[in-house]
Order: C-alpha cells, then structure tokens, then sequence
C-alpha cells in the first residue's frame, strides 16, 4: 500500500482503480474509508427520521469569479475568493467548489437522475458541507439557457462570473444526513443536503462542461448503516 502522504495516486471508476479498491490504493485512501458512514445513499421519504432538531440551511451566495479546472475526474467551478457561504446550526461554510456527477450519485426511492452537482463547502475548522442538486438534461428554455446569460464566460482564461444560487431549485426542501466525501479519501463527517427536486439543466450548457469527462463517474449507493435521514420542507 502506498504512503500515506501521496496525495497524486491514481484513481477511477472502473477496474482495478474502482470505488470498491479505492481503500487499497494507500493510506490515506484506507483511513478515510474507515469512517462508517459513507456517501451517496439512497434518499426516500418512507426512510426519514422524526426531525426534532433545526434542520435549516441558510444561502448566502453572490455573483463572484470561477476558475474552471479538470481533476478528479470531473469538471470544477472553483471560486478563488471563496464570497460565499452557508450558515447550518450557527456555523458558516464557504463555497469552495462546483462540480457533478453522471448519472447522479444519491438516487431517490432507488432511481438515478441523469446529473447531479455538488456545491462544495468548508468552514474555518476545515469541517465540509455539501450541497446535492439533481437535474435531468433537457433542450427545452431553462435557466441555464445561453439566452438567460446567467454566466459570463471567457473561454481564453478560463474564468466565469455567476451567481452560483442558479444550481439551486426554487423550493428548498430537504434531506440532510451525515455522510462522507464521494470521492478518495471518502472521508467524514460531511454534512449532506440534497434538494428533492429534481431540476432541468440545458443540453448544450451541459455539453460545454462535460466535453471530454467520463462518461459516468459516480461512486455507488452506500449502506445507511442505521443512520438517521431527515426531511425539512
């Protein structure tokens, strides 16, 4: 097994690579996938558990710079100056990253959409937050549609201004449980929200980010473990 300390070791979705050996490919891998409670899971209403505690996330996120990088298998929107942020449970977690995952990586009541984005957030302790979005691909006039210029592009620095509230749905209801990291070192705790509704995203926007990714790079369904979901409206 490689040294814990070697943060470039190659990962994937399939073969030998894949998210079943991703604990053996070294330590650091292997540490975090000891944390028992692993992400994605499976989301349904019929699971949740009784919601006495305040389940409530606030967004605070404003129109601010991107950088657009490839690594980890997948497309990031990656903000350099980090302007906005979540508030959960009196605790802000900036926005540290936007990427996705084909075909989505929870699933709901046992189904996969075709997209799910992850909003990607860190508060001062180095704790993380993550966001789910799920989306179908469509043609049709929606809110990422070239026409509605909700971002601004400049291909040649590969730089992007938007205001990254456009990756949420209007109604915020949602799951929330503790998970993990879906990719190496898949560690935790992570607290996870993901929206129930699921969204459209325009094709030929889809295209331009997905150009060149895998054609599928999601971990699989992970066992609850007896862990508690829960659902706010």
């Amino acid at each position: 097994m490689k040294n814990i300390r070697n943060m470039d070791v190659e990962w994937g979705y399939t073969g030998d690579t894949g998210p079943e050996h991703w604990h053996t490919l070294c330590d650091w891998f292997s540490l975090g996938a000891k944390y028992p409670y692993q992400s994605p899971v499976n989301l349904s209403k019929t699971l949740i558990s009784e919601n006495k505690a305040n389940r409530e996330i606030t967004f605070f996120y404003k129109n601010e710079e991107f950088t657009e990088k490839e690594f980890k298998n997948t497309f990031h929107f990656v903000p350099p100056n980090t302007e906005s942020y979540v508030i959960f449970e009196e605790e802000k977690y900036y926005l540290t990253d936007i990427h996705f995952h084909t075909p989505s990586e929870h699933t709901f009541d046992g189904e996969h959409c075709p997209l799910e984005f992850h909003l990607v957030h860190m508060n001062n302790s180095g704790e993380n937050l993550v966001v789910g979005c799920l989306f179908t691909i469509t043609k049709e006039a929606n809110k990422f549609s070239k026409d509605q210029k909700a971002f601004i592009w400049e291909t040649e620095t590969h730089q992007q201004w938007f205001d990254p509230s456009i990756f949420l749905p209007e109604k915020k209801s949602h799951f929330h449980y503790l998970g993990s990291l879906t990719t190496p070192p898949t560690k935790g705790p992570v607290h996870w929200f993901v929206f129930d509704t699921v969204q459209k995203m325009d094709h030929d926007f889809f295209q331009r980010i997905d150009e060149g990714m895998l054609p599928f790079n999601n971990r699989p369904v992970q066992e609850l473990n007896g862990r508690k979901v829960y659902f706010t409206e």
